[in-house]
């Protein structure tokens, strides 16, 4: 290593490479075991059978199992062939390295992961600890650590998650754990030696940034709590199995065969639409990746206005399966909507996190000009899930007790507005799809003429609840209630178009300029 150093060689890509092909040998020497192991020794069970047990099988003992396995090598050519190849060609292989690298990663990016309770509380009780040891420890200790972790001297390729020297670290050291674990006959697990070790130099590395940690947290506490559950899962599950099989004869092993096919399937299907919306999100690597500060606006700009465009048809698609579900008095729909909306409101807060550090790569002043406007679009956006989060919970509340139904004049009269109110949606769309920003001024004002016809069907219902029958009252309170949502609903998409005119042009005026006059 010294003399390649010395012939100007990168003595970590050396090691990075050997340390790949150790970590892939540490790999196939504990897998391979696990993967022709079982199969294999009941081979030489029954080969031993044929040849030692003169037809007696319960009497006879298996003891050459204890000796050493003598595998023919066609075997181990062929077990390892199909390893490589199912290594190849497996998308789920790459999932899981795409988890260790994601959680490991220097650079922030899109987390994997939410946020969770644990999670939270675990990083404010080290932000205590850590503040206390702040306090104790002399400034010039304090300065020789920051040294050691002088970002501004890591060399990293464009594109990678961390440096060669902690994938040094990493490769390294998790081969020689694995191999000595195998060699001393250890049951353990190559994934989890190789995961933790990721994430126990990350962490020394620090590269989980007080906004980044919670979300890693939570990851590694899902993998990890994940495999735990599996193993207990696999120990419940194979008992049940057995046990059935061992009932109900071959009938059961048939059922449990065509069973096995049918979520082998179905778990394929999942994952592969799972892998389809993750690599729906190219735009953002792209921007996250590129270096060129003047080509990051308007990648951000088509990623948001690709973001805003899919919640806005989501919402537009959702107040009337809202509406049609109250009128029509279907509590089926209305609970679907309720889950839905919970999961969008996750949704919005993933796409505003990745567009927060999609900001960040831009050039200063582009940040301090355009952030006021993405905030404002992205808290009108939410404010429209408010809207119909809050219709749909008195709706849903009102159907569920069998209340009375709203009385048909009613319907008539909001249908017109709900009419008005899709209209407002698809007209807002086309603008984003055209990005013509000459068009919002009329919209803005199409939205004050919506406004006040919902004002003054709001104000009439609202006349008709104080003075009107006793027993539509239930009723009333719930259209009052729609009215005064949707009113609001509107009043954000009336902000979030002067938001969106902002976002694309600084100088757009949402009323014309004022003329002075000069006086004599």
């Amino acid at each position: 290593m010294q003399l390649l150093h010395i012939c100007k060689v990168n003595v970590l890509k050396v090691i990075v490479l050997m340390g790949t092909f150790s970590l892939a040998m540490a790999f196939a020497g504990n897998d391979l075991v696990n993967f022709i192991g079982v199969p294999l020794s009941g081979l030489a069970s029954y080969q031993d059978f044929i040849s030692n047990g003169g037809g007696d099988a319960r009497g006879f003992l298996m003891d050459s199992l204890n000796g050493p396995a003598n595998t023919p090598i066609y075997f181990l050519i062929g077990a390892g062939v199909i390893m490589v190849v199912s290594l190849a060609t497996s998308k789920k292989a790459r999932k899981v390295t795409k988890t260790e690298i994601g959680l490991g990663s220097q650079q922030d990016g899109d987390e994997m992961f939410g946020s969770s309770r644990i999670a939270r509380r675990l990083v404010r009780w080290t932000l205590s600890f850590l503040s206390w040891v702040h306090r104790v420890t002399p400034v010039k200790v304090r300065r020789w650590f920051d040294r050691r972790f002088n970002v501004d001297e890591t060399i990293m390729d464009q594109g990678a998650a961390f440096d060669l020297i902690r994938g040094s670290v990493n490769l390294v050291l998790a081969g020689a754990l694995i191999a000595l674990g195998t060699s001393l006959k250890l049951p353990l697990s190559t994934t989890f030696v190789t995961f933790m070790v990721a994430m126990g130099t990350s962490l020394a590395d620090r590269a989980w940034g007080r906004e980044s940690a919670v979300f890693r947290i939570t990851g590694v506490i899902s993998v990890i709590g994940g495999w735990f559950l599996t193993a207990g899962a696999a120990f419940i599950g194979t008992g049940i199995i057995v046990a059935a099989m061992h009932y109900g004869g071959q009938w059961v092993m048939l059922l449990l065969a065509t069973l096995t096919i049918f979520i082998i399937i179905h778990s394929n299907r999942r994952f592969r639409k799972k892998s389809e919306e993750d690599n729906g999100d190219a735009l953002f690597q792209t921007i996250i990746s590129t270096q060129d500060k003047s080509q990051t606006w308007p990648l951000l700009m088509m990623y948001i206005t690709e973001q805003q465009e899919k919640f806005m048809t989501y919402a537009e698609e959702k107040y009337r399966d809202i509406t049609s579900a109250f009128i029509s008095e279907n509590s089926g729909v209305l609970g679907k909507t309720e889950t839905s909306l919970a999961r969008q409101k996750t949704t919005l807060k993933n796409a505003r996190r990745k567009e927060t550090l999609c900001l960040r790569h831009l050039t200063r002043e582009m940040a301090i000009e355009k952030s006021p406007w993405f905030y404002l679009s992205n808290n009108c956006c939410m404010g429209v899930l408010y809207n119909l989060r809050r219709i749909n919970e008195v709706c849903k509340e009102h159907i569920d007790n069998n209340f009375l139904p709203l009385p048909p004049h009613y319907t008539t009269e909001y249908e017109l507005i709900r009419t008005q109110i899709s209209t407002l949606f698809n007209d807002t769309l086309e603008l984003m799809r055209s990005g013509d920003t000459e068009t919002i001024s009329t919209l803005r004002r199409h939205c004050d003429e919506i406004k006040d016809t919902v004002s003054d069907t709001y104000h009439r219902a609202h006349d008709q609840l104080r003075d009107g029958d006793t027993s539509a009252m239930a009723v009333l309170y719930v259209y009052v209630n729609m009215l005064q949502e949707t009113q609001e609903m509107v009043s954000s998409i009336r902000k979030y178009l002067r938001a969106f005119a902002k976002l694309r042009d600084s100088e757009f005026r949402s009323r014309p300029a004022k003329i002075t006059v000069p006086t004599a």
